[in-house]
C-alpha cells in the first residue's frame, strides 16, 4: 500500500488531485494514534500529515496558536507552558486505551474534536478552533475562519470539521484560541459515594457560582480503590482559596472532602482524562463512550449493567459515561443505546476489535434526514469518496 507524506499544501493538493483522478482511496492520517477508533479502513493508500510541521503563528497577547496539521501536541503544549497559556479543551490522548504508538497531532485534535475534562468549562476543542486550512477531495486548498473570534456567516467549515474524523478533507494548518494557565489548580475529593448521591453533589458545585472546571467520579473500585468524587478549581490562588471553603460549605451533606494538588491531583485529572482505568484492565474488551443528560447517567449506567457485565465511570458531572463491556457479540451496543433511548443522548464505540467495529454501529446511528444532509456534505466535499471512505459510516 502506498504511503504519501506531502512537504507542504501545494504537493498535498496535487496527491490528492491524482488520486481523485485514478479514484484512489486514501487514509487520511497524522500521527496515526487513533487509527483504532471508527469503523475498519476501507482504503488503498495512506496520505499522511506527518510531514506538515511546525507553529505558524503564535501571538500570545491575543490568545492565538496556529500550526501545520502533523505538529505534535507535545510541541504545542509545550510552546504554550512556556508563555504560560494552554489549549483550553484538555484534549485526551488515545494511546494507552487503543494500544497506540506515536506522537498525537494538532490536526488530529481537530478532526476528531478531542476533548477532556475541562470541557464543562472551557468548551470543546470546536469551540476553540478559529480557522482551518485543508484540502478537499477535488485537490482544491480550502481556507476557512481566521485568526480572531469573529461571526460566521454561511456554512461554517471550521466547525463542519471538527469531528468529522478526515472524511471530508485533508487538513494542513488549524488554529486555536488558547488560554493562560491558572496560577494555582486544587481538587477537591469526596470519598465514598454511590453514583446517584456523587452526581447530586457534582451538580450542585456546578450549579454553584464557584466554577469548577472539572466534576468526575470513580465508583468503588474501578481504580482498585474506594469511590473518589473529584471536584476541580482553578484560578487566583485568593479566589481559589475563598471557592474551596465555600464548596466545602456547600457540600458538607456529602462529607468532608480532602483536598488534593500538583502532581497527585494532575496524575488524577490525566487518568481520566485518558480513561486509563479501562486502559489498563481488559485490554481486549470493548469501551464505550457515553453522552447524556448528567441527571441521567447513573439510570443509565444501571440499565447497562442489567443487561450485561458492564464497569464505568463519570465525566462532566455525569454527562460522560465511560463504559467497559466484553467484547462478544455486539460488544454491549443493544444494551448501551437502549438505555440511552428514555432519556436521549449518544453513544461512540471507542475500542473494539476490528470485527465488531465492522459489523457494529461505531458512531451514534444517523436518523433519515440526518443521514442524507450528510451525505450531501460528503458529496459536496469530496465528491470521489476518496478520504477515510466508511471511517464514520458505511457508505459514506
Amino acid at each position: 500500500m502506498s504511503t504519501y507524506q506531502p512537504r507542504d499544501e501545494a504537493e498535498a493538493a496535487s496527491v490528492v488531485s491524482a488520486a481523485a483522478a485514478r479514484r484512489e482511496r486514501l487514509r487520511l492520517v497524522g500521527g496515526n494514534t487513533r487509527a483504532g477508533l471508527g469503523r475498519p479502513a476501507q482504503d488503498e493508500a495512506t496520505l499522511s500529515a506527518a510531514a506538515l510541521r511546525g507553529i505558524t503563528l503564535y501571538e500570545p497577547a491575543e490568545l492565538v496558536i496556529a500550526a501545520r496539521a502533523g505538529t505534535p501536541l507535545a510541541e504545542i503544549e509545550e510552546r504554550l507552558a512556556a508563555g504560560r497559556q494552554m489549549l483550553p479543551f484538555e484534549p485526551m490522548d488515545h494511546r494507552a486505551l487503543l494500544g497506540s504508538a506515536g506522537e498525537p497531532t494538532i490536526g488530529g485534535v481537530a478532526a476528531g474534536n478531542v476533548s477532556g475534562p475541562r470541557r464543562i468549562a472551557g468548551g470543546a476543542a470546536r469551540d476553540s478552533l478559529i480557522g482551518v486550512r485543508f484540502i478537499n477531495g477535488r485537490g482544491e486548498a480550502v481556507k476557512s475562519g481566521g485568526r480572531v473570534m469573529k461571526n460566521v456567516t454561511g456554512l461554517d467549515l471550521v466547525k463542519l470539521m471538527a469531528g468529522s474524523w478526515g472524511t471530508l478533507g485533508f487538513l494542513t494548518e488549524v488554529t486555536f484560541k488558547v488560554l493562560p494557565i491558572p496560577e494555582r489548580t486544587a481538587t477537591l475529593v469526596l470519598a465514598g459515594l454511590d453514583d446517584a448521591r456523587a452526581v447530586a453533589a457534582m451538580s450542585l458545585a456546578l450549579g454553584s457560582p464557584f466554577e469548577i472546571t472539572g466534576a468526575a467520579h470513580l465508583p468503588a473500585g474501578i481504580d482498585g480503590g474506594e469511590a473518589r468524587t473529584l471536584l476541580r478549581i482553578e484560578g487566583f490562588s485568593a479566589s481559589v482559596e475563598y471557592r474551596l471553603g465555600e464548596l466545602r460549605r456547600l457540600l458538607r451533606a456529602f462529607g468532608g472532602p480532602a483536598l488534593v494538588e500538583g502532581d497527585e491531583a494532575a496524575a488524577l485529572w490525566a487518568g481520566v482524562r485518558d480513561v486509563r482505568p479501562f486502559a489498563a484492565a481488559a485490554a481486549d474488551g470493548a469501551v464505550w463512550r457515553l453522552s447524556t443528560a448528567p441527571s441521567r447517567g447513573p439510570a443509565v449506567a444501571a440499565a447497562i449493567a442489567a443487561a450485561r457485565e458492564a464497569r464505568w465511570f463519570f465525566d462532566w458531572g455525569g454527562g460522560l459515561i465511560w463504559v467497559l463491556t466484553p467484547a462478544s457479540g455486539d460488544a454491549g451496543a443493544e444494551a448501551v443505546r437502549a438505555a440511552l433511548r428514555p432519556g436521549g443522548g449518544h453513544a461512540t464505540l471507542v475500542r473494539a476489535p476490528d470485527a465488531v467495529r465492522a459489523a457494529v454501529p461505531v458512531f451514534e446511528p444517523l436518523a433519515e434526514p440526518l443521514m442524507r444532509v450528510s451525505a450531501g456534505l460528503k458529496a459536496a466535499h469530496d465528491p470521489a469518496g476518496l478520504f477515510n471512505p466508511g471511517r464514520m459510516y458505511a457508505g459514506l
